[in-house]
């Protein structure tokens, strides 16, 4: 979660409703902003790695609405209340070999330069106030191909190899430009925007939506999803999974 704080944070509150183990693991996560639903997936994937044999549950919570600023009349405040909503989603990971779902091929972050101003939030006396910079879809679109190319490349993989495209939607002007670069490559992001339109961005839980939404079509074994989102920092998230 990156739209508030709260001590202790919302795991300690759900070990108790659901009585888990008393030797479970927590791991807070903020200030990741719209990335974490991906980041989050590459920390429980790289601690599964390292404890075989374990689970762990990624929980995005966000409340958005939470952080309106009734008396900012800004263009990044108004943009924020009409294209962010509420929401929460969770993942479960396994490193148990009789579990079953997608596997997690490869996994990569990358930084964008002295770009830390692009997105975020600053403390002001009334709480939390959005930074939204217009120039969001334009530096994505300049850093596009270095985003995605090499870390197929590693894999062996070219963009023509995914069978899905899970992506985080941003708003609307960014969910048009990578419309436009994926549709050069011949793919789309439908699922990506219609979740857009029905629950609007949800920072981290809204790639979450739109992974369920592939897993429930039950994608064909051996199809390829790539799993991206981009957030504060400014960076992007990847993943390569495998149905």
């Amino acid at each position: 979660s990156c739209t508030g704080i709260m001590i202790p944070s919302i795991d300690a509150y759900l070990i108790n409703d659901l009585q888990m183990r008393q030797d479970v693991i927590r791991l807070p996560v903020t200030e990741m902003g719209c990335a974490a639903g991906v980041s989050g997936i590459i920390y429980a994937k790289n601690f599964l790695k390292a404890h075989p044999g374990k689970r762990a549950a990624v929980i995005a919570l966000e409340s958005p609405t939470a952080t309106f600023q009734l008396n900012d009349y800004s263009m990044a405040n108004i943009v924020s209340a009409a294209i962010f909503g509420d929401g929460a989603a969770s993942v479960l990971l396994s490193s148990h070999e009789d579990d079953k779902g997608p596997t997690i091929l490869d996994e990569g972050m990358y930084h964008f330069y002295d770009a830390t101003q692009l997105m975020g939030f600053k403390w002001v006396t009334s709480g939390l106030q959005m930074i939204l910079d217009k120039e969001v879809p334009e530096k994505i679109a300049s850093h596009f191909n270095d985003i995605i190319e090499p870390f197929l490349k590693e894999n062996q993989k070219t963009i023509e190899d995914i069978d899905h495209l899970i992506f985080h939607p941003g708003g609307k002007k960014i969910v048009q430009t990578v419309e436009q670069l994926f549709g050069e490559l011949g793919k789309n992001i439908d699922d990506t925007k219609e979740v857009l339109k029905l629950y609007g961005n949800m920072s981290s839980a809204t790639v979450l939506y739109v992974l369920e939404r592939f897993m429930d079509r039950q994608p064909k074994k051996g199809e390829l999803g790539l799993m991206l989102s981009f957030g504060p920092g400014f960076s992007a998230q990847r993943l390569l999974l495998e149905f």
